[in-house]
Protein backbone atom coordinates (compact mmCIF):
# COMPACT_ATOMS: atom_id res chain seq x y z
CA UNK A 1 0.00 0.00 0.00
CA UNK A 2 1.23 3.00 -0.74
CA UNK A 3 2.15 6.18 1.51
CA UNK A 4 -0.46 9.32 0.98
CA UNK A 5 0.80 12.32 -1.14
CA UNK A 6 -0.03 14.29 2.11
CA UNK A 7 3.07 12.70 3.66
CA UNK A 8 5.18 13.69 0.67
CA UNK A 9 3.81 17.38 0.42
CA UNK A 10 5.09 17.41 4.36
CA UNK A 11 8.16 16.16 3.24
CA UNK A 12 7.99 18.96 0.19
CA UNK A 13 6.77 22.07 3.16
CA UNK A 14 9.81 20.82 5.58
CA UNK A 15 12.63 20.95 3.01
CA UNK A 16 11.30 24.48 1.58
CA UNK A 17 11.04 25.56 5.35
CA UNK A 18 14.14 24.84 5.80
CA UNK A 19 15.65 26.73 3.18
CA UNK A 20 13.50 29.82 3.99
CA UNK A 21 14.36 29.75 7.02
CA UNK A 22 17.62 27.90 7.31
CA UNK A 23 19.58 28.52 4.43
CA UNK A 24 19.54 26.17 1.04
CA UNK A 25 23.02 24.08 2.72
CA UNK A 26 21.16 23.36 6.08
CA UNK A 27 18.30 21.89 4.43
CA UNK A 28 19.73 18.25 4.30
CA UNK A 29 18.10 14.84 3.68
CA UNK A 30 18.75 14.44 7.78
CA UNK A 31 17.49 17.82 8.60
CA UNK A 32 14.48 17.78 6.37
CA UNK A 33 13.25 14.50 7.84
CA UNK A 34 13.58 15.55 11.44
CA UNK A 35 11.69 18.81 10.44
CA UNK A 36 8.62 17.04 8.20
CA UNK A 37 8.69 14.46 11.51
CA UNK A 38 9.90 11.04 9.16
CA UNK A 39 12.22 8.66 9.70
CA UNK A 40 15.00 8.89 6.81
CA UNK A 41 13.67 6.07 5.12
CA UNK A 42 10.31 7.85 4.93
CA UNK A 43 12.07 10.59 3.50
CA UNK A 44 13.77 8.37 1.09
CA UNK A 45 10.58 6.36 -0.06
CA UNK A 46 9.32 10.08 -1.64
CA UNK A 47 12.52 11.45 -2.18
CA UNK A 48 15.26 9.47 -3.18
CA UNK A 49 17.97 12.24 -2.93
CA UNK A 50 18.79 15.95 -2.37
CA UNK A 51 18.03 16.13 -6.31
CA UNK A 52 15.05 14.38 -6.16
CA UNK A 53 14.07 16.93 -2.90
CA UNK A 54 15.17 19.95 -5.46
CA UNK A 55 13.38 18.40 -8.15
CA UNK A 56 10.29 17.98 -6.09
CA UNK A 57 10.55 21.63 -4.97
CA UNK A 58 10.94 22.72 -8.36
CA UNK A 59 7.66 20.87 -9.60
CA UNK A 60 5.61 22.55 -7.19
CA UNK A 61 6.53 25.99 -8.53
CA UNK A 62 5.64 25.12 -11.82
CA UNK A 63 2.35 23.77 -10.69
CA UNK A 64 1.65 27.20 -8.37
CA UNK A 65 2.57 28.90 -11.50
CA UNK A 66 0.45 27.21 -13.52
CA UNK A 67 -1.91 28.16 -11.33
CA UNK A 68 -1.14 31.48 -11.43
CA UNK A 69 -0.96 32.34 -15.06
CA UNK A 70 -4.47 30.60 -14.95
CA UNK A 71 -5.78 33.40 -12.35
CA UNK A 72 -4.17 36.35 -14.46
CA UNK A 73 -5.57 35.23 -17.40
CA UNK A 74 -9.56 34.75 -15.64
CA UNK A 75 -8.70 37.86 -12.91
CA UNK A 76 -12.25 39.36 -12.78
CA UNK A 77 -10.74 42.67 -12.57
CA UNK A 78 -8.43 42.00 -15.49
CA UNK A 79 -4.52 40.41 -16.06
CA UNK A 80 -2.93 44.27 -14.88
CA UNK A 81 -5.00 44.57 -11.50
CA UNK A 82 -4.11 41.15 -10.47
CA UNK A 83 -0.75 40.62 -11.37
CA UNK A 84 0.53 44.25 -9.28
CA UNK A 85 -2.08 43.32 -6.40
CA UNK A 86 -0.68 39.72 -6.38
CA UNK A 87 2.51 41.19 -6.19
CA UNK A 88 2.28 42.60 -2.78
CA UNK A 89 0.98 39.71 -1.31
CA UNK A 90 3.58 37.86 0.42
CA UNK A 91 3.77 34.35 2.98
CA UNK A 92 1.79 32.56 0.29
CA UNK A 93 2.14 29.21 -0.74
CA UNK A 94 3.55 30.67 -4.50
CA UNK A 95 5.64 33.22 -2.34
CA UNK A 96 7.76 30.36 -0.17
CA UNK A 97 7.98 28.25 -2.82
CA UNK A 98 9.47 30.80 -4.83
CA UNK A 99 11.70 31.84 -2.12
CA UNK A 100 12.70 28.72 -1.93
CA UNK A 101 13.99 28.19 -5.16
CA UNK A 102 15.38 31.45 -5.23
CA UNK A 103 18.03 30.19 -2.22
CA UNK A 104 18.61 27.68 -4.20
CA UNK A 105 19.99 29.33 -7.27
CA UNK A 106 21.52 31.91 -5.10
CA UNK A 107 23.29 28.53 -3.68
CA UNK A 108 24.53 27.14 -7.53
CA UNK A 109 21.61 24.99 -8.08
CA UNK A 110 21.48 25.48 -12.01
CA UNK A 111 17.61 24.02 -12.29
CA UNK A 112 16.65 26.75 -10.16
CA UNK A 113 17.87 29.65 -12.04
CA UNK A 114 16.24 28.17 -15.14
CA UNK A 115 12.71 27.20 -13.48
CA UNK A 116 12.79 31.32 -12.09
CA UNK A 117 13.87 32.72 -15.57
CA UNK A 118 11.00 30.05 -17.09
CA UNK A 119 8.34 31.90 -14.15
CA UNK A 120 9.25 35.57 -15.02
CA UNK A 121 9.17 34.17 -18.76
CA UNK A 122 5.31 32.93 -18.02
CA UNK A 123 4.35 35.99 -16.11
CA UNK A 124 5.84 38.31 -19.11
CA UNK A 125 4.10 36.55 -21.68
CA UNK A 126 1.02 36.20 -20.03
CA UNK A 127 0.99 40.11 -19.03
CA UNK A 128 2.02 40.36 -23.23
CA UNK A 129 -1.95 38.84 -23.64
CA UNK A 130 -3.39 41.78 -22.27
CA UNK A 131 -0.92 44.65 -22.67
CA UNK A 132 -1.39 46.62 -26.09
CA UNK A 133 2.39 47.67 -25.93
CA UNK A 134 5.48 44.47 -25.25
CA UNK A 135 7.58 47.36 -23.69
CA UNK A 136 4.68 48.27 -21.70
CA UNK A 137 4.14 44.75 -20.02
CA UNK A 138 7.51 44.64 -19.39
CA UNK A 139 7.09 48.06 -17.22
CA UNK A 140 4.29 46.12 -15.53
CA UNK A 141 6.18 43.11 -14.34
CA UNK A 142 9.17 45.36 -13.01
CA UNK A 143 7.22 47.63 -10.99
CA UNK A 144 4.90 44.02 -10.00
CA UNK A 145 9.26 43.14 -8.94
CA UNK A 146 9.78 46.42 -7.05
CA UNK A 147 5.92 46.11 -4.54
CA UNK A 148 6.88 42.45 -4.05
CA UNK A 149 10.34 43.18 -3.15
CA UNK A 150 8.75 46.15 -0.91
CA UNK A 151 6.24 43.77 0.52
CA UNK A 152 8.95 40.89 1.58
CA UNK A 153 11.66 43.63 2.89
CA UNK A 154 8.82 44.77 4.88
CA UNK A 155 8.05 41.88 6.44
CA UNK A 156 11.17 40.84 7.26
CA UNK A 157 11.69 44.64 8.46
CA UNK A 158 8.47 44.56 10.20
CA UNK A 159 9.22 41.07 12.41
CA UNK A 160 12.67 42.52 13.25
CA UNK A 161 11.03 46.07 14.72
CA UNK A 162 12.20 48.23 11.63
CA UNK A 163 9.92 49.41 9.07
CA UNK A 164 9.69 50.28 5.15
CA UNK A 165 7.34 52.30 3.93
CA UNK A 166 4.01 50.35 3.00
CA UNK A 167 2.17 51.13 -0.16
CA UNK A 168 -1.09 52.76 1.34
CA UNK A 169 -4.13 50.35 -0.71
CA UNK A 170 -5.08 54.10 -1.99
CA UNK A 171 -1.75 54.18 -3.40
CA UNK A 172 -2.29 50.56 -5.15
CA UNK A 173 -5.76 51.52 -6.70
CA UNK A 174 -3.51 54.57 -8.06
CA UNK A 175 -1.00 52.63 -9.75
CA UNK A 176 -3.29 49.82 -10.85
CA UNK A 177 -5.66 52.82 -12.97
CA UNK A 178 -2.64 54.04 -14.36
CA UNK A 179 -1.14 50.89 -15.44
CA UNK A 180 -3.94 49.72 -16.83
CA UNK A 181 -4.21 53.02 -19.13
CA UNK A 182 -0.84 52.77 -20.67
CA UNK A 183 -1.84 48.80 -20.86
CA UNK A 184 -4.50 50.22 -23.27
CA UNK A 185 -2.53 52.43 -24.74
CA UNK A 186 -1.93 51.92 -28.36
CA UNK A 187 2.04 52.28 -29.04
CA UNK A 188 1.44 53.31 -32.24
CA UNK A 189 -0.41 56.63 -31.17
CA UNK A 190 2.62 58.03 -29.56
Amino acid sequence: MSRPPAARDAVLDAFERLIVTEGERTATLEATAREAGVSKGGLLYHFGSRQALIAGLLERLQRLIDEDVERIRTAPDGAVAYFVRSSTEVETPLDRTFVAAVRLAQGGEQRAAVAIDEVRDRWLEELRRHVADPTTALAIMLIGDGLYSNAALRAETTEAGGGIATVEPSDLDALVALLERLARADPAAG
